[in-house]
This record gives C-alpha cells, structure tokens and sequence, in this order.
C-alpha cells in the first residue's frame, strides 16, 4: 500500500502529529541556553561544603551563596513580562543569559564569600528572567497549535537536567576546582546566545507594556533580605535577643507590612497580588508551595552537607547519592497528574506530603554507619513524595480565580516557591544546624551526626506542616480544572 501524504513507513503516525521543524529549532535554541540555569539549581549544593573550605567561611555564612541566587531568581520573574513587551523576545533573552554568563564567569574568578555572593544574585537576576521566558516565547511561537506535545517535549529536559547536577559537581570538584562548576556554564551560554542571534526573530516591542511596580521593587525584596539576615544571624549572635538580629527582623517586618499596604491599595498591578489569596484555594495552594520550596531547597543544601561533614564523604559520592531523589520526583510525573484530574488534588497533596515525611525520617533516625541503600530508597520515596504534591498544588493553585487574574497567580506562584526555597536554606542551615553543631561539639563526630539528625527532624517537622493548608484545596467534584 502506498503511503499516503499524511503518513510515511515507519512512522508512529500522522506527519501532522510531529512539532513543525521551526518549533523544533527554538526548543533547541533555547533549551542551549536555558540549560545552565536549571543545572545551576542543583549543581552547587554540592560544592558549598569545599567552597567553605577553601574561603575560610561558617555555614551561617556560606548558605547565603543559595540563598542570594535564589531570592535574586525569584524577585525578577514579574519583570519578564513588561521587559518582553517593552524591548520583544529576543533582547530579553539574550541579555539575560549575557547577564547570567556574566554572573558564571565572575563567580569563578571569586576571591572571598562577599564576592562570590554576589555574584551569584547576578547570577540569580539573569536566570530568573530566562526561566519565564522559556514558557512565553514557546507559546507565542506555537499559538494554540500542539501544545501538549510541545510543553511534553520541553519539559522533559527541565525534570532531567537537575538530576544530574549533583554527579556533575562530584566530578568537577574532585578532579579539577569548585571554580569550574561556575565556568562550566561558559561554552553552553556562548552557545545559547550565538543560537539565539542566529535563529530567534527580532520582535518587535509591544505596545501597551505594564507599569513596573517601583514601590514594590523599594519594598519586598529589601523586607525579605532583612527577614533572611536576621534569621543567619541568631545562631553567630546566640540567640534572638540581640540588636544584630532584632533590628533586621523588625526593619524586614516594617518593610513587609508596608507592601502588604501598598499591595492592597495600588491601582496598578503589584509584584505579589495579595488579593489572589482570597481564593481559599490558592491560599493553600501558596502555603504549600512555600513549604514545599523550603523543603525541597532547604534539605538540597542540607543532604550534601551532611553526605560529606557527618559521613566524610567526597563531593562524588555526595553527588550520586543525590541522584535517587531526583528519579523518585520524575517517577510520578504521569500518574499524580491523572489522580489529580481523578480525586482532586487534595487527597493526592495529603499523599504526598506524607511520604515526603517518610522519606525524610530515616535521615533524622541515621547514624555515622547507616546503610547507603537505606538511605537511597528514603530519597526516592521522599522525592516521589515532593514530586505527587506539586504537581497536585499546581493543578489546585487556580481553582476559583477569574481568567484574568491567572497569569499575576502563575508569577506569585513561582515567586512563593523560589522565596521559601531562599528561607529553607537560612533557616534549616544557618539557623537550626549551625546552633546544633555548635551545641554538640564537643562530642566530635558523633555530635555531629546527632546536630545533622535533629536538624532533619526539622526538616521532617516543616515537610508535616504542609499537612494543614493541604486542607485548604479543592477535593473532587469541586470543579477542579483540568
């Protein structure tokens, strides 16, 4: 039988079944690009225990090396949409992966922690404006043709790359220098921009651009700082009750209630729409995702450490042990999405909250000598755990909202998972471990093993939290969008 225009030998079906070949080109166009920053997620958390080493610096104080990059990350994600229809696709996108080339290669070439800090949140600002973009630019491309295989075909490669990038530190850090996990971003961002001159077209600004909210950049970001300084700052200051971490928790407490205010009251579009959180569902949905972000970001930074100070473990190792986490949250990717559309997705939350905990006890419960398998099957249940619950939360986070303000919830959506993440690395590091190391020091090795283990039973504490505004999401039959 001959085969006929729509169909070739050999195919899986229909040629009109495929992504158009200049669909195809600008996935690869700016997956080159973006590939940097989504292995930067993952790929320095291993380094943090040789970089303070090597810079002569205190856990309090290395943790801000994340936590900067993440604040910055999230702080310029309502910026993406008014530079893109101010200056048109391919100039934001090439400016902010020259920015975050620029951070990469000044991170490297850093010469003690204040340096390299901040050269991260350069590094924060140029990755928080790609990752937006990745979205936006794909669907104006595609209009309302192919989706679904266009975000499967993207999405793939944004789940896949952060698996790796604990082993790509390993290796890095132990044959060459933690400098090179900054540098290895050159050739891929060079890369990245020569495709993006060559094969993005040159759009042209919109008309109409949204105002910036100035007062809410003046407000927010410096209200989070200080809260942030001064939750690093209780275990160098022992305790709450000095004017080192008084003075930038009240300041961050003023600032905050100030944009609440300003939020509330401008006519303009604010960083953080508070009104989104009349929606009781995205209330929960914003909660949980700020948990989940602290969770998931917080003991990110806290496993390597522990792998490589309480085991002695080398950067490798610390790396591959990272590795089942990461499959555990790919594992579910499919199933979790149809028992969303199934039960709703407060049941599939609760679940997964639940064995996020699960796979977290084991760490709180460990010793010098626990088994590795052991340990392996907790990271793969806890990771299929983070993974069932947020892509549950997403699924709810809309319900109850009108079409117009989908787009402010999807950015307050992302900032509040960035934000909790920038939270979980000071408050489970720089506050809670720091004070248990120095509380069992004098027990040597075994003080810090049992410092690591209370400091997971935190962790195990703040995962069990997420339990309550699981509570706050739609069940089924309430309507819950597909």
């Amino acid at each position: 039988m001959n085969a006929t225009p729509e169909t070739q030998p050999g195919t899986a079906g229909p040629l009109r079944d495929r992504l158009d070949p200049a669909l195809v080109r600008l996935i690869v166009v700016l997956l080159t690009g973006a590939i940097p920053s989504l292995l930067d997620t993952s790929i320095v958390n291993v380094a943090v225990d040789t970089i303070g080493r090597d810079l002569h610096t205190t856990v309090s104080v290395i943790q801000w090396v994340i936590t900067g990059y993440l604040l910055s990350f999230a702080m310029v994600i309502p910026l993406s949409g008014w530079a893109l229809a101010r200056f048109g696709g391919r100039a934001v996108w090439t400016f902010s992966l020259a920015l975050f080339l620029a951070g990469s290669v000044a991170s490297g070439a850093s010469w003690n922690i204040g340096s390299l800090i901040t050269f991260r949140v350069i590094q924060g600002i140029g990755g928080g404006m790609l990752t937006p973009l990745i979205t936006t630019l794909l669907v104006q491309a595609a209009g309302s043709r192919q989706l679904g295989r266009l975000m499967a075909a993207v999405s793939l490669p944004v789940v896949v790359v952060p698996i790796f990038g604990p082993v790509v530190a390993g290796l890095i850090i132990s044959n060459i220098s933690w400098r090179w996990i900054f540098y290895i971003n050159v050739p891929m961002c060079l890369a990245g921009l020569v495709l993006a001159w060559r094969e993005l077209p040159a759009s042209r600004p919109q008309g109409g651009a949204s105002r910036i909210d100035l007062v809410g950049l003046a407000l927010l970001p410096p209200a989070l700082l200080a809260l942030l300084y001064g939750l690093a700052e209780v275990s160098t200051a022992g305790g709450f009750g000095h004017r080192e971490v008084v003075i930038p928790l009240a300041a961050g407490a003023v600032l905050l209630a100030a944009y609440c205010w300003h939020a509330l009251r401008t006519s303009a579009t604010p960083m953080v729409d508070l009104r989104l959180f009349r929606a009781r569902a995205f209330t929960g949905a914003t909660t949980l995702l700020f948990l989940a972000g602290l969770s998931i970001y917080g003991a990110m930074l806290l496993l390597p450490l522990y792998f490589q100070a309480a085991r002695h473990d080398s950067a490798l190792v610390a790396g591959l042990l990272m590795v089942p986490q990461g499959v555990g949250s790919l594992a579910p990717r499919t199933l979790a999405g149809k028992l969303t559309d199934r039960v709703g997705p407060r049941l599939v939350v609760l679940a997964g909250v639940a064995l996020s905990a699960a796979g977290t006890v084991p760490f709180a419960l460990a010793g010098l000598h626990t088994n590795y398998w052991l340990l392996g099957g907790a990271l793969v249940v806890r990771g299929a755990g983070l993974g069932t619950a947020t892509i549950a939360v997403m699924a709810g986070a809309f319900q109850g909202l009108g079409r117009e303000q989908v787009p402010h919830a999807s950015s307050a959506t992302r900032i509040v998972q960035y934000v909790g993440g920038s939270f979980g690395a000071a408050v489970l590091v720089a506050l809670i471990l720091d004070r248990q190391v120095a509380a069992h020091a004098a027990a040597g090795a075994a003080g810090v093993a049992t410092a690591y283990a209370s400091t997971f039973w935190w962790c195990t504490g703040f995962t069990a939290l997420a339990l309550l505004p699981a509570l706050l999401l739609p069940a089924a039959g309430t309507g819950t969008p597909r």
